[in-house]
């Protein structure tokens, strides 16, 4: 991409977005175009086709997605396959219509079956059962998948796809009843930490930063620590969903922004076609290949926070997939490889997360 090429990035707010745009403004490239919901709903496909044709981006970054943890997943099955297609359908078809130069799909590991064998690779798509709670959102991910692939085989486009393993950093959900495991843990073990030393001014910061379940930091102490209660939150203990036991990987969310600038100057759909009689699976992983287990990983956030109360694991909830590591020889083949290991990352956004809290 040269610098001045006009790149659309959808979804700039979210997590992955916002460190992509990052890593572009970074390397010099100046004609970013970026709406937030607002401006562009993704899922009203006449909006979408009047903004691509108006606009005629030469890149499209589709990075815009509804997000959530294993409670969110789970819970909100309608609106997470509803959403996601429509997205997806609108933005891709658009891109097509428009003459978009190249567009790359973000997807998810979650689109692996449940019992895959590990790690696992991108011929491991399709090959047996999904994990149930986030079913849903697995299948709309594949029918991104699928639907650049056939695009591709049918129209001749340039559309590529990239499935990141589990991301954290700067600008995370850190909803205590919609966010992945990290952030989650790093915050309920946070507010711990100010409940035990009963710090209330610090707790209300938290809470006037980031509401919680409608409660903002000038609610009666009593109903906080009701409401933290609920989210398995005191002074003396956090209680986790599940055992502790499924292991997971995690990537720097900034890493996988530069994972995405990388891929759109250094790969074309027919570099991974190439001499293929059937045209499946041509997504990539992108990720670590390192895992650690979620009970060893709330181990590490704890001694980063500085806390010194239980940790203990509610087996009644659903632990999800039992593992998820990704084989990432494919992006290792075509010259990217991480940097920042996950101690780092946690003490990164630790730091990240409190510094956030001083932004009211």
């Amino acid at each position: 991409m040269h610098k001045s090429a006009k790149i659309y990035i959808a979804g700039h707010k979210g997590l992955v977005g916002s460190a992509i745009m990052k890593v572009l403004l970074n390397q010099g490239y100046s004609n970013l175009v970026v709406r937030t919901h607002e401006e562009l709903d993704l899922t009203d496909q006449y909006a979408v086709d009047r903004f691509m044709r108006d606009e005629s981006p030469e890149y499209i970054i589709l990075a815009a997605a509804r997000v959530g943890g294993i409670m969110a997943n789970n819970t909100q099955r309608g609106d997470f396959i509803y959403s996601h297609i429509l997205i997806q359908a609108t933005v891709i078809n658009a891109a097509r219509k428009y003459g978009g130069r190249k567009l790359l799909f973000l997807g998810s590991t979650c689109i692996y079956p449940r019992e895959s064998p590990q790690p696992m690779s991108e011929n491991h798509l399709l090959s047996s059962e999904l994990e149930y709670t986030n079913e849903p959102y697995a299948i709309a991910k594949i029918a991104g998948i699928k639907m650049c692939e056939s695009y591709n085989i049918q129209y001749g486009t340039n559309f590529l796809c990239v499935m990141p393993t589990n991301l954290y950093g700067p600008n995370d959900n850190f909803d205590l009843y919609t966010s992945h495991v990290l952030p989650a843990i790093l915050r309920k073990i946070h507010l711990a930490k100010n409940l035990s030393e009963n710090n209330i001014e610090a707790l209300r910061k938290d809470i006037a930063r980031r509401p919680l379940n409608g409660l903002d930091g000038q609610a009666p102490i009593d109903e906080l620590r009701k409401e933290l209660g609920k989210c398995g939150i005191t002074g003396d203990e956090v209680v986790l969903w599940g055992t502790g036991n499924p292991m997971r990987e995690f990537l720097w969310s900034e890493e996988m922004g530069e994972a995405c600038v990388f891929v759109m100057n250094n790969v074309d759909f027919a570099d991974l076609s190439k001499g293929r009689s059937e045209i499946r699976n041509l997504h990539i992983n992108i990720g670590t290949g390192r895992e650690i287990s979620i009970r060893d990983l709330t181990e590490l956030v704890k001694q980063r926070v500085g806390y010194d109360g239980r940790i203990s694991f509610d087996a009644r909830y659903p632990d999800g997939t039992p593992r998820k590591l990704t084989d990432v020889s494919r992006i290792h083949s075509l010259g990217w490889r991480h940097k920042v290991e996950v101690d780092e990352g946690v003490a990164r956004l630790y730091e990240w997360y409190k510094n956030s809290l001083h932004i009211l």
